[in-house]
């Protein structure tokens, strides 16, 4: 009975969040932006998002088989598109996917934990590469005339010192999970555990560095695609953003999309949005829908969620 009623009062909260976020900026003037909207812009949008979920899907199928969990492509990208829907309809943000996700990879015959883990470690290397491509796109535009133009407020904006330190965060951001690899490679032990020894065996085999290459790139396009859906929402509504602002805007955006206390990352998006995209001028009502917009091709693609999961009749061998 308690556990009912924190879920309720979450999606309380969430609505309440969004109407609170959606009041403030004007529910008239965001009605009007988004009846306005285009309507091939926003059809674009919505294709790179599916995009983004496939190569999502991909990235997760082949972060599994970096440690034995192999899984065939079709039911990778069926499961992929269910999680999207229980995130899109149901409470907690991206856990319930996630969880679902987990409990399927597992049913699949594969240990538990690391069914798991290879969730977790997908949301990771996502989040991981959006500061990757956020970092490089601030110094990116570092010089650019937008950002001249908020040198008067933020003065920290201008000049070579933010470009440095851009380009720096965004090289830790790489190296920094592979000087990690490295360091486990070297001192993990090899013990009777069975999932230590599968451990071991997957940051020792010969293949590591293809793995680790391969998220590297899954994770760029998946972040890049997500950024251009963003941009096609705000090409949709009339705004010219240039692509390197909303790189920047993205991260605080989709990372605040995840947080479990919202329903389907509404109310928090939004909010992050207002602030984010404020910064480059553009009205809190107009942020608000453009968020609004990418949280639509969301609902859209839980409609993927009604195609049946193909049935593996043997689960797959486990390196």
């Amino acid at each position: 009975m308690k556990q009912r009623a924190l879920r309720w009062l979450r999606v309380f909260a969430a609505f309440a969040l969004l109407g609170g976020v959606v009041w403030l900026a004007g529910p008239t003037r965001v009605l009007e932006a988004m009846r306005g909207a285009d309507p091939r812009w926003l059809a674009l949008g919505l294709a790179s998002n599916v995009a983004a979920n496939t190569f999502s899907a991909l990235r997760w199928r082949e972060l599994a088989r970096w440690f034995g969990m192999l899984a065939p492509r079709t039911w990778a990208l069926t499961t992929y598109f269910h999680g999207v829907a229980v995130n899109a309809l149901l409470p907690g943000a991206v856990v319930g996917g996630d969880m679902l996700r987990a409990f399927s990879l597992q049913r699949l015959g594969h240990p538990g934990v690391e069914a798991g883990m290879s969730v977790l470690l997908d949301r990771l290397s996502g989040l991981w590469m959006l500061c990757v491509v956020g970092f490089v796109s601030i110094a990116w535009g570092a010089d650019s005339e937008s950002t001249r133009a908020l040198a008067a407020r933020w003065p920290a904006l201008a000049g070579s010192p933010l470009v440095q330190t851009a380009l720096l965060l965004a090289f830790a951001s790489l190296a920094g999970p592979w000087l990690a690899l490295l360091v486990l490679r070297r001192w993990l032990p090899r013990r009777d555990s069975p999932r230590l020894v599968r451990m071991h065996d997957a940051l020792r085999g010969g293949h590591a560095g293809r793995h680790y290459v391969a998220q590297i790139v899954l994770s760029t396009i998946v972040q890049l695609l997500a950024i251009a859906s963003l941009v096609c929402a705000a090409r949709a509504l009339q705004v010219d953003i240039p692509f390197w602002a909303m790189a920047a805007c993205a991260v605080p955006i989709f990372v605040f999309a995840t947080l479990p206390v919202s329903f389907g990352g509404w109310g928090t998006r939004e909010a992050a949005a207002v602030l984010a995209l404020g910064a480059f001028g553009i009205a809190a009502p107009t942020a608000v829908t453009i968020s609004m917009v990418y949280g639509l091709y969301g609902l859209v693609q839980a409609v993927g969620g009604l195609a049946p999961v193909p049935r593996v009749p043997q689960a797959p061998a486990t390196r």
